[in-house]
């Protein structure tokens, strides 16, 4: 993160937030994941959304149904 001459840079590893009361991952790019830490922190699966999967496919339908954790 920083800047290079007018232009600000970055990369972003983690991005969560709070969505009708559910964590929801949105981008997690760290070694073991977000939802391992927030499993062993006692966080129910059904309150983690792993929003970096889209909520439907051409070819599933719901991918995030595929998951043990939350779709929505």
């Amino acid at each position: 993160m920083g800047w290079q001459k007018n232009r600000r840079i970055k990369g972003i590893t983690v991005h969560i937030r709070i969505k009708n009361h559910k964590i929801w991952i949105e981008e997690d790019w760290t070694e073991e994941g977000i939802a391992t830490d927030l499993l062993n922190a006692g966080v129910p699966q059904s309150d983690i959304v792993l929003a970096f999967h889209p909520p439907s496919d051409a070819y599933s339908g719901k991918l995030r149904a595929l998951t043990e954790f939350a779709t929505a």
